[in-house]
C-alpha cells in the first residue's frame, strides 16, 4: 500500500529504531566489559610501579608517582598503584588487592621484598591500601584503612584529584616507614553543600535513564504507525 505524501517519512521509522534498539544493545556489554577482576591483570608481577588501567593520570603524574613509590624499595618493599575504571559486581576494592597479591606472589613467583599495593577506582571515586602479611607489623590494617578511606579519600570526593591521593597515600606511608610516625589523616573540613541543578556522577549512574530511553523509542515509533494504520483503513 502506497504511503500518503504526508506520512511517507514514517516508512523510515522502523529502521531507526531497529538501529537505536541494536546500539543501545551493543553499548550494554562494553559498559560490563570496563568492570574488572583479578582475571584482567598479569599472572606476574608487572614491571611497572604504576599501572594505570583506567587511564586517569598524565604521563609527568606517573613519572612522579613512579620515583615515590621506587624509594620505597629502600626499606625492601615492593610498592605498586592500580588504577581501575569499576570492579566486577560484588568485589571489594580491598579485596582485589589482596586477589592481586595472592596471585602475583603464587604461581612460582619468588617475592622477597613485602608487597604494598594503592589502589585506586574511578566508578566510586575509592581508595584501598593492602600490603602483604609480612608488612602488618610496620603498616597494620587500621593505617591501611585510614589511609585509603581518609587519606586517599578525601581528594577523591572533592573532585577525583587523582593524583594528589595517591601522593598523600604514599607519603603518608613513607613517613610511618622511615621514622615511626604517622602525621595522621587530614583534617576534615566541614563544608556547606552547595545546591546545584547538575546531578552528580553517583546521581546519573543510579538513574535509570537507559530504561526511560528505550520506552520512548518503542513509543516513538509505535504510536506513529498505529496512527497510519489506522487512518490507511
Amino acid at each position: 500500500m502506497q504511503l500518503p505524501s504526508a506520512l511517507a517519512p514514517l516508512r523510515f521509522l522502523p529502521r531507526l529504531c531497529w538501529a537505536l534498539l541494536l546500539t543501545l544493545a551493543c553499548l550494554l556489554p562494553a559498559q560490563a566489559a570496563l568492570a574488572m577482576g583479578v582475571q584482567e591483570f598479569p599472572a606476574s608481577p608487572p614491571l611497572n610501579r604504576v599501572l594505570d588501567t583506567a587511564d586517569l593520570l598524565s604521563r609527568a603524574s606517573i613519572t612522579d608517582l613512579d620515583h615515590r613509590l621506587a624509594a620505597l624499595e629502600d626499606d625492601h618493599i615492593q610498592a605498586r598503584l592500580v588504577t581501575l575504571r569499576r570492579l566486577d559486581y560484588g568485589l571489594d576494592l580491598a579485596d582485589l588487592g589482596h586477589q592481586l597479591l595472592d596471585r602475583w606472589q603464587g604461581d612460582g613467583n619468588t617475592i622477597e621484598d613485602g608487597q604494598l599495593l594503592f589502589l585506586i577506582e574511578a566508578q566510586n571515586n575509592t581508595a584501598a591500601v593492602v600490603v602483604s602479611n609480612d608488612l602488618l607489623d610496620q603498616l597494620p590494617a587500621g593505617l591501611l584503612s585510614s589511609t585509603g578511606t581518609s587519606t586517599m579519600g578525601l581528594p577523591l570526593r572533592e573532585g577525583a584529584r587523582y593524583r594528589q591521593a595517591s601522593i598523600d597515600g604514599i607519603d603518608r606511608l613513607a613517613s610511618v616507614l622511615r621514622d615511626g610516625q604517622d602525621p595522621g589523616p587530614p583534617q576534615l573540613i566541614e563544608r556547606l553543600a552547595v545546591e546545584s541543578n547538575v546531578p552528580s556522577r553517583d546521581e546519573t549512574q543510579s538513574s535509570n535513564a537507559l530504561t526511560w530511553v528505550v520506552v520512548l523509542l518503542t513509543v516513538g515509533t509505535l504510536v506513529p504507525m498505529i496512527t497510519w494504520w489506522v487512518f490507511s483503513r
